[in-house]
């Protein structure tokens, strides 16, 4: 079986984490999020993951060449000269995914995680025997999406209904799909929209099946979401594999911590941290709702909560970091300053304090 991973653009809204690498290997859960989708994918059997892409994919492809090797996973990439939408990009790669297996090929948003029920997502296709088969995931408020309105009895498609102002459901694109290859006759090459071009006429012709995503699900794509995604996450990993948190006198809830990153006496950890690589963590410092990334150093009694912290930088002594504050890579944050907020661009040092949410060129 073979994947397409639509990785697309910028990464405007996690700036300035992706000022430093495409968004997809920003890290997440001390992994580069496009990781987590791939191991999934290659835990159900497939073989080819396509990157579909249209920016910096020599970046992409040299930092996945470990892991093809790693995983025994084949990863290509597929360039995009001008944006294609969310549809386009399949045309592009048709060669790629229509192998002449007859096979149904996953197609994946990059932003999503999820517990990834790609096994039951085969089987629940296999079922009903249709021509696409797309993931959705139930929200509290479902005016700020589009709603996905299906047959409760058959879980087909009916129609779909964007930002409704009435209810009509609270079921949205979960961006996880699983498609045979006759989807691919349906779009040209040119910028197409696949839930709003190619589904409602799948939908038409009665081919289009919704399954409900059992567990958690978060679209990571900016801060605040990347925040509760990594919560609900750790959360899942509590149930899941609760070997690989954190535990000890020093730990509140769930805590993720690499094993060669060093942790300080008297520190208080959690709730929902993850410590990545390499970290050095001094005494005294208290965490909670936060990420440290790769190689960063917190000193003597700093205090972060819900923030990043980007890789290789530094938060001072009796520093004070809160409130969304998001740190390149290789920030530096003085001793004593305290941070509300600021959105601190890379190689930057910080030695006066950030009184209010800014962002800091």
């Amino acid at each position: 079986m073979k994947a397409l991973i639509l990785v697309g653009g910028f990464g405007t809204r996690l700036r300035p984490l992706t000022l430093s690498v495409p968004k997809p290997l920003v890290d997440f859960g001390n992994k580069p999020m496009i990781l987590h989708q791939i191991e999934a994918l290659k835990e159900v059997g497939v073989t080819e993951v396509v990157l579909a892409i249209n920016y910096q994919p020599e970046v992409m492809l040299n930092f996945l060449k470990d892991f093809e090797s790693k995983l025994g996973i084949k990863i290509t990439c597929s360039q995009e000269t001008e944006p294609l939408g969310t549809a386009g990009p399949l045309a592009l790669a048709r060669d790629k995914l229509a192998d002449g297996s007859g096979d149904p090929f996953f197609v994946l948003n990059s932003d999503v995680i999820s517990e990834y029920p790609f096994a039951e997502l085969i089987q629940f296709h296999k079922s009903h025997g249709g021509e696409a088969t797309i993931m959705v995931t139930k929200v509290d408020e479902p005016s700020k999406y589009g709603v996905v309105v299906m047959e409760e009895e058959t879980d087909k498609v009916e129609r779909f209904v964007e930002k409704p102002k009435v209810f009509v459901g609270n079921k949205i694109n979960a961006g996880i799909y699983l498609l045979n290859p006759s989807v691919l006759d349906r779009i040209e090459l040119k910028p197409t929209s696949i839930e709003k071009e190619v589904f409602p006429r799948i939908a038409a012709d009665n081919g289009l099946f919704a399954m409900v995503l059992p567990g958690f699900w978060m679209d990571i794509g900016q801060p605040r979401d990347y925040i509760t995604g990594l919560r609900l996450y750790l959360d899942s990993l509590r149930k899941k594999a609760p070997a690989k948190l954190a535990s000890g006198a020093h730990v509140l809830g769930n805590v993720l911590v690499h094993e060669t990153a060093v942790i300080g006496e008297g520190c208080l950890i959690g709730p929902d941290v993850a410590v990545g690589p390499g970290c050095v963590v001094e005494a005294g410092v208290r965490l909670s709702r936060c990420t440290v990334m790769r190689g960063a150093r917190v000193k003597k009694h700093a205090c972060i909560s819900s923030s990043i912290i980007g890789w290789h930088s530094t938060v001072g002594m009796w520093a004070r970091v809160e409130n969304m504050t998001i740190l390149g890579e290789d920030v530096h944050v003085c001793d004593e300053v305290y941070s509300n907020g600021g959105v601190v661009l890379p190689h930057k040092e910080i030695k006066s304090s950030i009184l209010k949410p800014e962002i800091v060129m």
